[in-house]
C-alpha cells in the first residue's frame, strides 16, 4: 500500500510524490524550457509547452479540422464556431469570447486609454483603434 502524503498548507492528501504539489503551492518553478527559458511549476506543463516549438499540434477542432499545440487554446478556437461568449461586461451587458477582450472593452468604460501612438502621442481605449489610427501616419485609408 502507498503512503499518503499531507499537504500543510492546502489540506489535501496524496497517494505518492507531494513533491509537484508543493511546487503550485510555492510558486516555484524548477522547470525550464531550454529554448525559450520559460518556467513552470510541473514537469508535464514544460512537456506540453515544448509542443509551441516543435510544431506538434495534437489537439484537433472536430468542427473545421484546425490544430493546435495547446488544448486551451482549442477550447477558446471553438467558441468561434459555438457563438458562445461567457465573458460579461457588467457595465453594459456585452459578451465576449474571450476574457482579455472583456478587459480592453472596459477601458471604454472607465476612460483609460493605454494605447499610445508613437508618432502623434494620441492615446486610445481599444487596440484596434490605435492600429487604425496609425494608417494616418502611414498614408493609407484608414
Amino acid at each position: 500500500m502507498q503512503e499518503l502524503y499531507y499537504c500543510d498548507i492546502c489540506g489535501k492528501s496524496f497517494a505518492g510524490d507531494l513533491n509537484p504539489h508543493k511546487h503550485i503551492q510555492s510558486k516555484e518553478k524548477p522547470y525550464h524550457c531550454d529554448i525559450c527559458g520559460k518556467s513552470f511549476s510541473l514537469n508535464h506543463h514544460l512537456a506540453k509547452h515544448k509542443l509551441i516549438h516543435t510544431g506538434g499540434r495534437p489537439y484537433h477542432c472536430d468542427i473545421c479540422g484546425k490544430s493546435f499545440s495547446l488544448s486551451d487554446v482549442l477550447i477558446k478556437h471553438k467558441r468561434v464556431h459555438t457563438g458562445e461568449k461567457p465573458y460579461v461586461c457588467d457595465i453594459c451587458g456585452k459578451s465576449f469570447s474571450q476574457n482579455h477582450t472583456l478587459i480592453s472593452h472596459k477601458h471604454i468604460h472607465t476612460g483609460e486609454k493605454p494605447y499610445h501612438c508613437d508618432v502623434c502621442e494620441k492615446s486610445f481605449s481599444l487596440k484596434g483603434n490605435l492600429t487604425t489610427h496609425k494608417h494616418i501616419h502611414a498614408g493609407k485609408k484608414p
